[in-house]
């Protein structure tokens, strides 16, 4: 069963039997997120973006994820699982879900979502039952490239300190370079094409992204979380993935979750018409 909110002209609708996952933010009737196969925005917990050949390391243990998109486990598991209903009114709702197998750890992840006329905040947190654990959480919205209105396609904006160099497995080498340019390529329409990103930069001031569709609508994509994918590959989208670590970040930048000490990260997307 879908679950919709709204205030405003905003709606939002959200689907907790497929994965918690948004299908959809119409903005005075305007779909800004892509629909069709890959789709809405979904969350990435209890990993984001891709683990290295499917394995992690939780002190002496080595643990095997399934590989998803070979040779890694990409996107984490709870995309994949039904969630349950907390509670649910017309602007906010709050929804859970438990890990357990594949991920070898038993816990809960929490996602609250509150939609406001001109915003929407987003809330992870996720809580152990017992052992320890890292983890990292973020989402993964397919924002439309265009609007579908006749206007021209999105331009990204932001400023990162840092892009993490992107190797051949496409995971961080470890080393942190200047950021660098997308495509500069134009359409025979003068609009920009897909471009060449697929890659973590970092922000440690936290997130702070804006996606503008001129003359359509601005939006924000905000986080206190330190690191963003930006993956403007795609002819129809483009996805801006505010998350609290790196990919390959079990490995590399592990965050444990404890029972006193949960991992909770936040999002917001405000926009204005222009």
């Amino acid at each position: 069963m879908q679950t919709r909110l709204t205030a405003g002209d905003a709606e939002l609708t959200i689907n907790p039997e497929h994965g918690c996952r948004i299908e959809s933010l119409r903005i005075g009737g305007t779909e800004v997120l892509r629909q069709g196969e890959r789709y809405g925005s979904f969350p990435m917990v209890p990993w984001c973006g891709r683990t290295g050949n499917g394995l992690f390391r939780n002190g002496a243990t080595t643990h095997r994820l399934p590989v998803n998109a070979a040779p890694h486990a990409i996107h984490g598991t709870v995309r994949d699982l039904a969630w349950k209903t907390a509670r649910a009114s017309e602007t906010e709702a709050v929804f859970t879900c438990e890990l357990g197998d594949p991920w070898p750890y038993k816990g809960r992840v929490t996602q609250v979502f509150e939609l406001a006329g001109d915003s929407l905040s987003l809330r992870f947190g996720v809580e152990t039952y017992d052992d320890s654990f890292p983890a990292q959480a973020g989402w993964h919205p397919w924002f439309l490239r265009n609007l579908g209105r006749g206007g021209q396609d999105v331009r990204v904006d932001f400023t990162p300190a840092w892009q993490e160099e992107r190797g051949d497995d496409h995971l961080p080498t470890g080393r942190r370079i200047d950021p660098s340019p997308s495509s500069q390529l134009r359409s025979s329409r003068g609009y920009p094409i897909p471009g060449t990103w697929d890659d973590c930069f970092g922000m440690p001031g936290g997130v702070d992204v804006t996606l503008t569709w001129p003359e359509e609508l601005e939006l924000k994509v905000a986080s206190r979380a330190e690191w963003v994918v930006i993956y403007d590959e795609p002819e129809e989208a483009v996805c801006v993935e505010p998350q609290s670590g790196p990919p390959n970040g079990l490995n590399t930048h592990p965050r444990l979750v404890t029972p006193i000490d949960p991992l909770e990260v936040e999002s917001t997307w405000s926009w204005r018409r222009l």
